[in-house]
C-alpha cells in the first residue's frame, strides 16, 4: 500500500529529529537505528545523503509515483470477473493455471491469491498441523504402485461415485484412473490388468484394507495374509507382493493425490459439460490423465531404469477373473449364482460327475469352466453356451506321450 504525502512528511520529520539528536551526541547512532527500526548500514546511507543534500534526503523518492509493477485496473477487473462468473469453484492454483494457459494473463500466483483472499472470494490458508516424517519414495518406477478409491460427488450433484486411481510411488505418475459406481473386486481387477498390459508386471501394490484386497479377521487387527481374496490370488499368480496400509496417514501419497483430484476434476467436468461416468472416463483417458501427469509427476531417483517387466502369461483372462470351485452334478451341470451351467460331453471323458471344477467369472461378463488346464465350457452372463475357444488341446500325434510341462511366470507347473 502506497504512503500518502502526509505520512511521508511525518516520517521524514521523525527521521530528521533522531538524526539531529545523534549528531548532537545525545544518542548513539546504534540507538538511532534501533529507534527508527532500520539497520545501521541503512542509517549510515541516510546520514551521508543528509549531509550531502539536506532535508530532501529523508524522503522516499518513490512516494507519489505508481509502481512499475502495478497490475492495470482492467486486468484486476478481468481476473475478478472470470472467477466470479466462470471459475468460482476452482482453487487458487488451478485458477491461476487457467489464467495463464487459457486467457494468457501473465500474473503471479501470489498476486492472484492475495486478490481473491482480499475480496473474500476464497478463504485464507489455515495453519497446517505438523506432519510426521515422510517416507522416501522408491528409486525406480514399478517398484511399488498405490491403488485407492475416492468416494465423492464428482459431478457436483447428489450422485456419488468412486474414482479408482493407480499411481507410481517413485514418480506419482497416474497409470490408471476411472469413475465407477462402486469400488469392487471386478473394478479393481480391471484397473490392475490395464496397468499390467500397458506397463508390465510391477513389484508390489500398496492398498488399504478393503475387503476386496484383504481379509481382516477382527476390526483393528492385522490382516490375514494366508487367506487370499480374489485380487490377492491374481496378484500372487503374477508374482506381485501386496502391502497393507493400516491408516490414511500411511497412504499419504495417494491421499494427497486424491485431494488434488477432488479440487480439480469436478470443476473440469463442469466446464466441459460432462455429466456421466462414461463421458468422464473418455475424458480421463483421452487427455486429463496425460495433462495431470505433466503437471504433477516428479522425476524418479533413478530415472534411467524401471522395475516393470513384460508379462509372460497369455492367460490374463483367467488370472483376472473371479474364481470359484464347484462340484459337477450327476447330470453334468454346475450351479453358479442362480445359474445352471451345462457342460458338454468331452471327447476325453464322457462324464465329469463328482469332479471339482473351477468357474471363472471374467471381467467382460462371460463365464467359463476349467478342469485342470482345460476349458470345458464357456457361457454368456445369463448362462447360455457361448462360442467356445479350445485351449491347450493336444494334437492326435501326441496321444500317449507324457504331458507337456511349462513353467509359468510364478514358478508353477502347468500340465498341457
Amino acid at each position: 500500500m502506497e504512503e500518502s504525502p502526509g505520512v511521508a512528511m511525518e516520517k521524514a520529520m521523525t527521521r530528521q529529529e533522531i538524526i539531529l539528536r545523534a549528531f548532537a551526541k545525545k544518542i548513539s547512532w546504534i540507538e538511532a537505528a534501533e529507534i527508527l527500526d532500520i539497520s545501521c548500514r541503512h542509517l549510515r546511507r541516510i546520514r551521508e545523503k543528509y549531509e550531502e543534500v539536506g532535508y530532501s534526503a529523508l524522503f522516499d523518492k518513490r512516494v507519489g509515483k505508481a509502481s512499475p509493477k502495478r497490475i492495470p485496473v482492467e486486468v484486476v477487473e478481468q481476473v475478478m470477473g472470470l472467477y466470479r462468473e466462470k471459475y468460482f469453484d476452482l482453487n487458487v492454483k488451478h485458477y491461476h493455471e487457467k489464467l495463464v494457459e487459457e486467457h494468457k494473463i501473465e500474473v503471479s500466483y501470489t498476486w492472484v491469491k492475495g486478490l481473491l483472499q482480499g475480496a473474500g472470494l476464497v478463504a485464507k490458508d489455515s495453519v497446517r498441523k505438523k506432519h510426521r516424517r515422510k517416507r522416501e519414495r522408491k528409486p525406480l518406477k514399478g517398484m511399488m504402485l498405490h491403488i485407492d478409491g475416492s468416494h465423492h460427488q464428482w459431478f457436483g450433484d447428489e450422485r456419488w461415485h468412486d474414482l479408482i486411481v493407480i499411481l507410481d510411488d517413485a514418480t506419482g505418475e497416474i497409470y490408471y484412473a476411472a469413475l465407477v459406481d462402486a469400488e469392487s473386486t471386478s473394478t479393481v481387477m480391471t484397473g490392475i490388468r490395464q496397468v499390467v498390459e500397458k506397463e508390465g508386471v510391477f513389484c508390489s501394490l500398496y492398498s488399504d484394507r478393503a475387503s476386496h484386497f484383504w481379509l481382516t479377521p477382527k476390526a483393528g487387527e492385522p490382516v490375514d495374509k494366508q487367506t487370499l481374496t480374489q485380487v490377492g490370488r491374481a496378484l500372487r499368480d503374477l508374482g506381485i507382493t501386496m502391502i497393507p496400509a493400516y491408516s490414511p496417514q500411511a497412504r499419504g501419497r495417494s491421499e494427497r493425490s486424491f485431494k488434488t483430484w477432488q479440487g480439480r476434476l469436478p470443476q473440469e467436468l463442469r466446464l466441459r459439460g460432462i455429466s456421466t461416468p462414461e463421458e468422464a472416463n473418455r475424458f480421463l483417458k483421452r487427455s486429463y490423465i496425460r495433462e495431470f501427469n505433466r503437471k504433477f509427476t516428479v522425476a524418479a531417483a533413478e530415472p534411467g531404469a524401471s522395475a516393470f517387466v513384460p508379462s509372460l502369461r497369455d492367460d490374463l483372462d483367467r488370472v483376472f477373473s473371479i474364481q470359484t470351485e464347484r462340484t459337477v452334478n450327476r447330470d453334468n451341470t454346475v450351479k453358479y449364482r442362480n445359474l445352471v451351467l451345462q457342460i458338454d460331453r468331452q471327447i476325453w471323458r464322457s462324464s465329469l460327475d463328482g469332479c471339482r471344477v473351477t468357474v471363472y467369472q471374467h471381467l467382460n461378463g462371460f463365464i467359463s469352466i476349467g478342469y485342470g488346464p482345460r476349458q470345458i465350457g464357456r457361457y454368456s452372463a445369463d448362462g447360455k453356451p457361448a462360442a467356445r475357444r479350445e485351449l491347450l488341446r493336444r494334437p492326435a500325434a501326441e496321444k500317449g506321450r507324457a504331458p507337456f510341462l511349462q513353467q509359468t511366470q510364478t514358478g508353477h507347473l502347468m500340465c498341457y
